[in-house]
């Protein structure tokens, strides 16, 4: 059997952190995530790529047994054990079978405390993200989406690539990685995420003699931003045989409890619904300019913002982007059908299930939630909200949103080719 996920607090050297919990006995498994706020891209400051940097590090094992050692430990028990660097998070993911449990948080806290820092391990890292750097100059798609960001979030963290740059990655000292993670792994910051068929209260008593030897350090104050206001168009010239187009502009949210249902709707009719969307139904159906588009908002209080892209035919792409900007000044200006609204209503609700189908699933969700403020149990409110739906108040709040209309364009394209002139 499943409960849903609650929140509490544990007290840790006279910290309070906070505790999500499910508990499932669905299989004898359990799942530990250790959240630290303060340890992503945002704060990597001009050394851009430090938080992807901390990641692959963090993936080498703990001093004590080496990468091949604490890989091999993990594999004897079927523990897996990853570390991920988000945008504002870095993030310890524990799975283990139940009778594993003390041995997996035990190589946990190794990592935690100990990890296999060193000069030669961080070397191998910056050569390898170094080569993904590189790889990436021919991934078309991954340029004009980084291009997007550099032009709606210009002069913010969000602006740069996560990987970074090959000039910020040569600059990354050792001691810049442990003084990040000194400012990172504090209990401040730290939010524990437990689930599975364990009991909460004894996997706490194993994390507390490990989590005790972090230092209490300062609270995490998280930042906004907000997409660029003034719409513009930035070009990229490639060697492609098509123009990649990302687009995107700014997206006003006033309180995320009374307004996330009305944008997730607005947003699935507009081009996150897949077929049937407005956007896919303009560009591919009724004018063949490209196999796929999507436009999807960003529904969050710190960076609210449109974004969508297609891909088309080099003498296409000027084309596209007049019937996207069309796209979205008619459904401002004219909203939605009802006939739409139910359709978009029913895979919705109807999806629901499978989107939390997994215990991971719903501890992410439940995480999400209260990172956003909102409390467990947000998402359901937010379907109730759905559910009871009607088109006024729909089309009222999506003629209210003008500001979509402020379209910034990125396009990676080829370079026009001359005509020769003939006698």
């Amino acid at each position: 059997m499943s409960k849903e996920a609650t929140l509490t607090h544990a007290s840790i050297q006279g910290v309070q952190i906070p505790v999500i919990y499910e508990h499932s006995a669905l299989i004898p498994a359990g799942i530990v995530r250790l959240v630290f706020q303060g340890g992503g891209k945002l704060q990597d400051g001009e050394l851009i790529g430090r938080g992807a940097v901390i990641e692959e590090l963090l993936e080498k094992g703990s001093k004590k047994r080496g990468n091949l050692g604490f890989a091999k430990a993990l594999e004897q028990r079927a523990i897996t054990l990853s570390v991920s660097s988000g945008m504002q998070t870095l993030s310890f993911s524990l799975n283990f079978l139940q009778d594993d449990k003390e041995q997996a948080i035990s190589l946990l806290g190794e990592l935690l405390l100990d990890p296999n820092l060193s000069d030669t391990e961080l070397q191998k890292v910056k050569t390898a993200i170094t080569a993904q750097i590189l790889a990436n100059q021919n991934d078309y798609d991954y340029l004009a989406k980084r291009l997007l960001n550099r032009v709606l979030f210009d002069g913010t963290p969000l602006a740069h690539p996560k990987l970074g740059t090959q000039k910020s990655i040569a600059k990354i000292r050792l001691q810049d990685v442990q003084k990040a993670l000194e400012s990172t792994l504090t209990l401040q910051r730290l939010i524990i995420i437990l689930g599975g068929d364990i009991d909460k209260e004894a996997t706490l008593a194993l994390l507390e003699p490990i989590l005790s030897k972090l230092p209490q350090g300062t609270p995490y104050a998280k930042p906004s931003f907000s997409a660029r206001k003034e719409p513009t168009t930035q070009t990229q010239y490639a060697p492609t045989q098509q123009a990649y187009i990302y687009f995107g502009a700014p997206l006003h949210l006033e309180d995320l409890e009374s307004e996330s249902h009305l944008a997730k709707v607005a947003s699935f009719i507009l081009g996150s619904g897949g077929f049937g969307s407005r956007i896919l139904e303009e560009v591919r159906v009724k004018r063949g300019l490209a196999y796929s588009a999507s436009i999807s908002y960003s529904i969050n209080p710190y960076t609210p913002y449109m974004s969508g892209h297609l891909q088309t035919k080099l003498e296409s792409k000027d084309k596209a982007i007049e019937v996207v900007k069309q796209t979205i000044a008619d459904f401002v200006a004219k909203g939605v059908s009802e006939e739409e609204l139910q359709a978009a209503k029913q895979f919705i609700l109807g999806s629901e299930p499978l989107r939390n189908e997994s215990l991971s699933q719903r501890l992410g969700r439940a995480f999400n939630e209260f990172y956003m403020d909102k409390g467990i149990g947000f998402s359901k409110r937010e379907l109730e909200k759905i559910a009871s739906l009607d088109l006024t108040t729909l089309n009222a709040y999506i003629n209210k949103h003008t500001e979509i209309q402020n379209l910034s364009v990125a396009i990676v394209t080829a370079k026009e080719k001359k005509q020769k002139s003939g006698f």
